[in-house]
Formats: C-alpha cells, structure tokens, sequence
C-alpha cells in the first residue's frame, strides 16, 4: 500500500494485538523493511544492540512478492530478524513483539531515503525503541562501537517534554538508519486530576492492563 506521502506500506496478518475491540484497519507497526549496503556489516548493530537475535530467514535471489513494487524484480539478499524472548517492560503489552527485514540489493546502486529530505518531514525519519536502563546501554553500544550521537541524559537527568518526561538517545546503524532510544520516567494517565506514573519507581514490570486502557481516553480525535 503506499500512502499519500509516497511511502510503502507492507500489511501483515498478525493474531497478537493489543485491544482487538478497537474499531481500525491495522493494530499497529508489526515491524520495519530497511534497505542496506552491507547486510552482515548492518547485522552487528540490530542483532548485537538491539537483541534481535533470531534469523527467521536469510535467502538471496528474485522474489515473487517484490515483483509488484518498484524495482523489485532485481536480486536481493533478504533476512527478516526477531526477538527469541519476550522483552519486559511499561509498555511491553502494548508494543507486542517486533521483526526487523534488512534487504541489500545487487543488481543497482540503491538511493538514500534521507537524500534531499529534512528530518521531521512526512515520511519514515527513523526506529524509535523503549528501553530501560539508559545508562548500562550507553555502555553497551560504546562497547560494540556505536557510542551515543545525541544523548540528552548529559545534559539533564530527566528531559521535560511537557505533559511526560524522560531520556532519549541515537545511534546511526551503518546503513545510515537513526535509531532512537527512549527512557520514560513521567508519563500522564488523567491529565485533569493530574494523575501521573513515575515509571522509575516501577522496575522493568509492565503497565497493568487496566492502566494501558486508560490511555485510550487520551486518544486526539479529528474535527470534522
């Protein structure tokens, strides 16, 4: 599917949703396709650092679903990546699990989706991941030599993005993709009675169910 922006969208069937009540099309971002130079290079950062060590496939040649979009009858190398645990955290049943596509591509020189855009833009800008532990994974990606590029937890404990607050960092995968990494500390549940979760206080458990709901009420609604 592409949208009115021009980016390709990819549906999947999926049974693990969230709130299967919810009157929608899709359930949410199953996952992302990166393009890359170097797919074994690219491996180091979204295997090692972002832990999606299980390779549910890795095959080369012309695929008969790429042959509808363009560019895709050329010969490509594709590995699709997940997580073999199932990550803990706040937002944890909300997000679900995740899969990450890298595909390098052999028969032409691909373009950078970054070239000529400004970031902010419509369009995918770059991966955003809730962690925990900012701190111990700053260490973790300067070890496996990808060292923070923004990392706004030196400036400040806790950055105040109004209604929340919390830490956020990149690093850029070898591709050229940015990762962004998350670390919510205040979130807003009833903004009127001024209800918040320090979620620091919380360990790594996930938000309780009923609390996950509640955010629904915080949905903004179009005017038509």
């Amino acid at each position: 599917m592409k949208d009115i922006y021009g980016n390709m969208w990819e549906i999947k069937n999926q049974e693990g949703v969230f709130r299967k009540k919810e009157k929608s099309l899709t359930g949410g971002v199953l996952g992302t396709v990166i393009g890359v130079k170097d797919l074994d290079t690219s491996l180091k950062v979204y295997q090692e650092i972002l832990q999606y060590d299980e390779v549910v496939y890795d095959e080369t040649g012309v695929f008969e679903d790429y042959k509808s979009i363009p560019g895709g009858d050329k010969k490509f190398r594709r590995v699709l990546l997940r997580h073999s645990d199932v990550k803990q955290g706040a937002f944890s049943p909300f997000f679900g699990q995740s899969v990450i596509e890298l595909i390098q591509a052999f028969d032409y020189e691909p373009r950078d989706i970054y070239e000529g855009r400004i970031w902010g833009d419509p369009g995918f800008i770059h991966l955003c991941f809730d962690i925990n532990g900012m701190d111990q994974f700053r260490e973790k990606a300067k070890a496996i030599g990808y060292p923070f590029t923004v990392d706004s937890a030196k400036a400040m404990e806790s950055f105040d993005m109004g209604e929340a607050a919390g830490n956020f960092a990149y690093i850029q995968a070898p591709e050229g993709t940015l990762i962004e990494f998350v670390e919510t500390h205040k979130i807003p549940i009833v903004k009127k009675i001024g209800w918040y979760i320090d979620l620091r206080k919380r360990g790594y458990h996930p938000l309780p169910k009923w609390i996950m709901n509640m955010f629904r009420f915080m949905r903004v609604k179009d005017k038509k």
